[in-house]
């Protein structure tokens, strides 16, 4: 629990808000969105942005050949993992240069417009406003395109982060504590103070935009269904200024896309930094249960599964903990402190691999976690950690690369893990999003190219689920 003067009961605030006739809106909605017309392309800057969605393509580069075929898709929607929360500034800033260029010109070959969504996290972690700004620019010096404003929406209900009069709240139990005093904002790369967003983005933007300029979309306005108002005050956004969105609940995204479209209908361009709600409102995803064992595991072994924790905010180490009272399951710690001496740590390498192997072709799952505490370099050592946990992600990812074995699922917890799990050690050029295993938990299913076709690979947010949920996800599938 974290103590806040600020903290405001959940139950109490979300019960205050008035009620909304949901049918109604996403009648509008599928009203508004049949004839929009334009690809929508998500820039997922880890993996985890698939959590709303499902029968959604995931593309593991920006190759011109990749973005291609996500435009000549029946979907209205493909994803583009950038996965550039682990990449430096200027590693971030030369992805996006390409991967702007490379959409404007198939956009230009097959004759499509397109919305741009920049999806980060829901606690306001990563490359922002680099990412936006950059994709902006290029865009606008390749095309005729000129974006009037950008949206920053990063309600994620299912991870229990809810923006309200303009504050962006993260629930903890029955708490709601603004972003700014938890432990996201404290993040050594991309910490942050300000929990109104107006002020964030002053803050992130060093000025250049600010909280008076900022225009928000209220609860109120959402709610008395004034897509009029709302529009009208899209309309009146320039000189790519910040749109505030409230929400708690999908109701509030599904009227401010109504608005949204219409404005955009009339003309103005917008850019769009939100977390994962906003995706399977726009690209008119329906909803679906979660998966089921049977849906996931179409290919019996009879080898043990594979569990890779790499992630170290405080609800990962929780959820281990939590795992761990499962006696079934081997645990192997990976001492990833060892990157600081090369030998050492090609031979901790080596034996977590080997063990990890040996267990698995027993029928055993295995899960392998790295040492708990953050390797801390000191004050302005940023880039350098960086660049470590560069180093200590590979040698995660080498275990799956040099597995011999399949195992009969893969998990992978935090969003760098993840995403190098699946581009480098399971090699997937395209996957299909087959849903969530449990809320705000995508699962992916590899393609053909990939090393172990058609494996159910769990991707498994760092700071997502109750203490339990791991356990329970595991447990579903292991038994």
């Amino acid at each position: 629990m974290i103590n806040s003067k600020e903290a405001r009961n959940a139950q109490e605030v979300l019960a205050s808000i008035p009620s909304v006739d949901t049918k109604l809106v996403q009648q509008m909605l599928k009203d508004e969105l049949r004839d929009l017309n334009k690809k929508i392309i998500v820039l997922d800057d880890d993996p985890t942005g698939v959590q709303t969605v499902h029968g959604i393509s995931v593309y593991t580069d920006w190759s011109l050949e990749s973005i291609e075929m996500g435009f000549k898709e029946d979907n209205t929607m493909f994803f583009l993992l950038t996965n550039s929360r682990g990449f430096t500034a200027a590693e971030t800033e030369q992805a996006h240069i390409e991967i702007a260029e490379n959409i404007v010109k198939v956009a230009n070959k097959v004759n499509k417009d397109f919305i741009v969504i920049s999806r980060g996290d829901s606690t306001l972690r990563g490359h922002y406003p680099l990412e936006t700004e950059v994709l902006k620019n290029t865009v606008e010096q390749n095309s005729n395109v000129q974006y009037d404003g950008e949206v920053i929406l990063p309600f994620f209900k299912e991870g229990g982060r809810f923006t309200i009069d303009n504050i962006h709240y993260v629930q903890y139990d029955e708490q709601l504590i603004p972003a700014g005093e938890t432990e996201f904002a404290k993040d050594r790369t991309f910490g942050y103070k300000k929990s109104h967003l107006g002020e964030w983005v002053e803050e992130k933007t060093e000025g250049k935009y600010t909280a008076e300029n900022t225009t928000y979309i209220s609860l109120t306005s959402l709610r008395e269904l004034n897509v009029e108002g709302i529009t009208n005050q899209l309309l009146q956004v320039k000189n790519f200024d910040k749109v505030v969105v409230n929400a708690v609940d999908y109701v509030d995204v599904e009227i401010f896309v109504i608005a949204l479209v219409k404005a955009m209908k009339a003309g103005k361009q917008f850019m769009f930094r939100s977390a994962a709600a906003l995706t399977k409102v726009i690209g008119g995803v329906s909803d679906k249960s979660l998966l089921t064992r049977e849906e996931l595991i179409k290919e019996e072994t009879n080898h043990g599964g594979l569990i890779l924790v790499g992630s170290h905010v405080k609800k990962t180490t929780e959820q281990l903990e939590v795992l761990k009272t499962n006696e079934s399951i081997e645990f192997i710690e990976f001492d990833c402190h060892l990157v600081l001496e090369a030998n050492k740590f090609q031979q901790e390498i080596d034996r977590v691999i080997e063990t990890t192997e040996s267990l698995i072709k027993e029928g055993k799952t295995v899960t392998v976690y790295t040492r708990r505490e953050r390797l801390d370099l000191g004050e302005g050592k940023k880039e350098e950690e960086l660049k470590l946990s560069v180093q200590i992600s590979d040698a995660v990812t080498s275990i799956v690369q040099r597995l011999s074995i399949r195992p009969n699922f893969i998990i992978a917890k935090g969003g760098i893990t993840s995403s190098d799990i699946g581009t480098r050690g399971l090699e997937v050029k395209r996957a299909t999003v087959a849903g969530q295993i449990k809320p705000g938990i995508p699962v992916w299913l590899t393609g053909e190219e990939s090393k172990f076709p058609g494996i159910a690979y769990v991707i498994f947010p760092g700071n997502v689920g109750a203490v339990t949920t791991l356990k329970e996800t595991v447990d579903m599938l292991n038994r």
